[in-house]
């Protein structure tokens, strides 16, 4: 990656080197410098294009799977393809006390231009973007920090049984149903500008994307019906459903596993084998649909991920019982 910073700006700088270097292979430098960074990372690249975003989908809400999790909306996001639907995804704040403020496009000069979304103690300004589920334009209200524990209002966000940091507040519910769904501020869009508590907000100490989400930004990219020019806009999707957010929910299953001591490198490695053979198979099987899985075919994928969380599982407890001092005998 520096080595292709270093190159075009060696090239940018000596008129000599512009010279001897052909438009084609400027061409390609550019494209390989500009999708390696977007694979870094997303946040860290200006991007001003000429098209507007699609209208945002829309899309209900899955369940959240961890208490502490907060839920950061889908968007449209640009990639080699074009636009291009990143689902709306629940992911750990890098920090307690943290919130998610949302990154939107804005049309200004005659290009849109993506903001990107950060972390930090307030939500700032995000363009006056209607996202629904508590992220209505401006400020947030689907739930607060107290003491450390994020509390969430089930009038207007979606938790998972069990949940316990938890009120209902129905006074702050809004009409959500969008009737302008237009996914950009400016001319023809959403002409909004920023409170004066969401400046503030914008001059605080902000931090980055986590891995999590850069993850899954990857991922939704690498699915062909994510893409505007794929799906007109309708991603299959669009609560993020599909195959990527399986691949995504394995992952961090594997992660916690690892972390918590529940799996050994051994077992990671096999586990990340079959999920690159499921994802081989499943790109097989987009491939020979017209780049979607069918309703039978998502099942398949769920039904590996799970019977490789149940063999895991399994294992542990056999072990368990092998290292018992009365070994079967145990009851």
């Amino acid at each position: 990656m520096w080595f292709l910073i270093g190159a075009w700006l060696a090239c940018a700088k000596n008129r000599e080197a512009n010279v001897r270097m052909s438009p084609k292979l400027r061409l390609v430098l550019f494209s390989a410098l500009f999708f390696g960074l977007s694979a870094v990372s997303f946040a860290q690249v200006n991007v001003s294009i000429t098209v507007a975003p699609p209208p945002l989908p829309v899309y209900e809400q899955p369940p959240c799977p961890v208490e502490g999790y907060l839920w950061t909306p889908g968007y449209w996001a640009w990639g080699p393809g074009g636009y291009f639907w990143v689902p709306g995804v629940w992911v750990a704040p890098p920090q307690l006390g943290l919130l998610w403020t949302p990154g939107y496009w804005a049309f200004v000069g005659g290009f849109y231009r993506w903001h990107p979304g950060y972390w930090g103690p307030h939500v700032g300004y995000y363009g006056g973007i209607n996202y629904g589920f508590g992220y209505w334009g401006t400020g947030f209200y689907g739930g607060r920090w107290e003491g450390g524990v994020f509390r969430y209002n089930t009038a207007v966000v979606h938790v998972g049984p069990g949940f316990h940091g938890v009120y209902e507040d129905r006074t702050v519910i809004r009409n959500t149903t969008v009737v302008n769904r237009v996914a950009f501020n400016g001319e023809g869009g959403i002409m909004a500008r920023p409170t004066v508590e969401e400046r503030a907000a914008m001059s605080e100490r902000h931090v980055q994307w986590t891995s999590e989400q850069m993850s899954h930004q990857r991922f939704a990219r690498q699915d062909r019906g994510n893409w505007a020019s794929e799906n007109h806009g309708n991603p299959p999707h669009p609560e993020g459903m599909g195959v990527n957010a399986r691949q995504v929910r394995q992952q961090n299953r594997v992660a916690n596993g690892v972390k918590s001591g529940q799996l050994t490198k051994g077992e990671t490695s096999r586990v990340e084998r079959n999920e690159a053979a499921i994802h081989r198979e499943a790109r097989s099987d987009r491939a020979a649909n017209g780049g979607k899985l069918t309703p039978e075919e998502h099942r398949q994928v769920e039904h590996q991920q799970n019977m490789e969380s149940r063999q895991i599982y399994r294992e542990k407890h056999n072990a368990k019982e092998e290292g018992h001092p009365h070994g079967g005998e145990r009851k």
